[in-house]
């Protein structure tokens, strides 16, 4: 199938969906639970996060999630009220409208940092930027995903879960300098030239700072994440990142083959109508909302508008939102379904317009590919 996209030019994670689709439950049957390879292919967003923190400042990141605090607060507020009125014409209640206007406020983790190269200079500011505002929609889903939580279970809203996030983020980050600083960098100095023991090490550190992030009820993925950051000033972390790199591709092919697994066939009918105008005014009022709300940090108008294409999709942690929601009874499978195939609408679609326009890892064109 990636053969197959290469030799007629389309996105690579286009073929991985497909033929997700083609093999799952509802194609010929030979994957029956693409939930357990879901969960695997979760590592490749674990994996990702890692390797980006590598190669990112600590102080260039607080300076730009100052910067971007606002304009992630703002778009996803307005993100938010577009679903909840599409839902609430398409004739779902207050509630699960509500649910699924909020599952929209994010974009892809997964897509944007995926699809960006880093080896040129401004798309290593474009990075930057892009990652920063990721980060903070993460954190805000981090708190939908509690309330939701607080909401649906038998003991309701409780401060003690609510607290655990607010103060554990600094405690994290915390605890990760001081324990790269003090115990990790002097493991690594006395075994750097054991390349296997530099690779093992790499990832127990972060799944280790993930689950420890999972426990405090921040997300495994900011886990991994603070676990990067901690490491970019270590003199092996291009080293650690480069080792990494086909673990996380491996992982992250297996997630966009469970997503097209996961398409449920029968019901994508009821919701192909309003999920198509969510998915298209998703596509086409996020890029808009982010090059206005972004235009100061990018030198010129084509930069901007990039940045805005780049950001210009429903995300995985809409997917998580959704599931969640059904698990705990808060919205219907229909409604469940009408987030999920909005979601795999614009990852298909977003993937498509990036790859073939603007400079990518997996780009089919020659003068677009960038590592």
């Amino acid at each position: 199938m990636a053969t197959l996209a290469l030799v007629t030019r389309q996105s690579l994670l286009i073929a991985y969906i497909a033929l997700g689709m083609l093999l799952g439950p509802w194609g010929f049957a030979l994957v029956k639970e693409p939930e357990i390879i879901q969960n695997i292919g979760n590592f490749g967003i674990i994996f990702l996060l890692f390797l980006l923190g590598l190669h990112l400042d600590p102080r260039n990141l607080l300076h730009l999630l100052r910067q971007t605090t606002a304009v992630t607060l703002l778009s996803s507020a307005l993100f938010a009220a577009i679903g909840y009125v599409v839902a609430t014409f398409a004739g779902f209640s207050p509630n699960e409208s509500l649910i699924v206007g909020l599952s929209m406020m994010f974009s892809s983790t997964l897509l944007g940092l995926k699809l960006l190269p880093t080896t040129v200079l401004h798309h290593q500011r474009t990075g930057e930027i892009v990652i920063s505002v990721l980060l903070l929609q993460d954190i805000i889903a981090i708190f939908v995903l509690l309330g939701l939580q607080s909401v649906g279970s038998e003991e309701g809203f409780t401060w003690g879960e609510m607290a655990k996030p607010i103060f554990g983020l600094p405690g994290l980050l915390l605890f990760a300098f001081l324990f790269e600083k003090y115990c990790l960098s002097k493991i690594i100095r006395r075994f750097n030239r054991i390349h296997e023991f530099i690779f093992l090490m790499a990832i127990a550190w972060c799944l280790g700072v993930g689950e420890l992030a999972d426990k405090l009820h921040l997300s495994f993925e900011i886990g991994a994440f603070i676990a990067g950051i901690s490491l970019a000033a270590s003199p092996i972390s291009r080293f650690i990142a480069e080792s990494l790199k086909p673990l996380r591709d491996f992982f992250l092919i297996l997630f966009f083959f469970s997503l097209g697994a996961g398409l449920d066939l029968p019901l994508l009918k009821a919701v192909l109508l309003p999920a198509s105008l969510l998915a298209f005014l998703m596509m086409t009022v996020k890029p808009i909302v982010f090059k206005f709300l972004l235009r100061h940090t990018q030198p010129s108008e084509p930069l901007s508008w990039e940045l805005g294409m780049r950001l210009g999709q429903i995300s995985e942690f809409s997917l998580l939102v959704a599931y969640y929601a059904q698990e705990l009874n808060l919205i219907s499978e229909l409604a469940s379904y009408l987030v999920q195939t909005a979601t795999i609408m614009t990852f298909i679609a977003s993937s498509y317009i990036i790859v073939a326009r603007y400079p990518t890892p997996i780009a089919t064109n020659d003068r677009l590919r960038r590592d």
